[in-house]
């Protein structure tokens, strides 16, 4: 909507209307509730002079009775003997118990020997499974066949999996124990495309090998009579 231009003259005799019928209108509610307004505005108790911190401390008094019961009530509760929700309450002993690596089927105490701890053993469970004495002999032995560069490029050859108990970093999230999904299981009664795949190869079809033909004596094979 458009501002109203107040130089206007029809504008000008618009708002004066307005502004009467306004005040019209507020002297005719004044006028009607004349009595209910002076009712009140005049004070008709006599006059208590208090000062806010008396109302403050009347509102005190007030709770010191609340605040009595529920001492008497909190003192006869702190007495009563404590509900368990539970009767066998884990102390720090059982915090291994059914969570250690053995237990959730992580590793084997055959293959690493620092898995063969009680349950009350609360040191720090092994970060990297147990090298392979074949491959850890690599470090000892003369190079360039073996040596520490050797080691290290056999080593990473191996998955992370295979090499630690748990994912050590976030990079390690994707791929992790995929053996253990089901989309990567060879179908039971799958079938096998050979001529599709042999023509989707990148070299295209080839001929049958050698050992796919009769065998023949070498030489000619007519036979000749006498």
């Amino acid at each position: 909507m458009p501002l109203l231009d107040i130089t206007n003259p029809a504008v000008i005799i618009f708002l004066i209307e307005n502004y009467e019928k306004e005040n019209r209108l507020r002297l005719n509610w004044i006028h009607k509730h004349r009595e209910q307004i002076q009712q009140a505005a005049t004070l008709n108790r006599e006059p208590t002079n208090y000062f806010e911190t008396d109302v403050i401390a009347h509102n005190m008094i007030a709770g010191m009775a609340t605040t009595t019961r529920d001492h008497i009530v909190s003192g006869y509760n702190r007495r009563k003997t404590p509900l368990r929700d539970a009767v066998f309450v884990p102390g720090v002993k059982d915090l291994r118990h059914g969570h250690s690596i053995v237990d959730v089927g992580l590793g084997d105490p055959k293959d690493d020997s620092r898995l063969k701890r009680p349950d009350d053993d609360l040191s720090i469970d092994p970060i990297m499974r147990p090298v392979d004495p074949k491959v850890n002999k690599m470090i000892y032995k003369p190079r360039p066949e073996f040596g520490k560069n050797k080691y290290l490029e056999t080593r990473s050859k191996t998955w992370p999996e295979k090499k630690y108990y748990f994912s050590e970093c976030s990079n390690w999230d994707y791929g992790w124990r995929m053996k253990d999904s089901s989309l990567r299981q060879k179908p039971m009664y799958g079938r096998c495309w050979h001529l599709h795949r042999a023509v989707r190869t990148r070299v295209g079809p080839k001929p049958d090998p050698p050992y796919y033909k009769s065998s023949d004596p070498p030489g000619s094979t007519k036979i000749v009579n006498i």
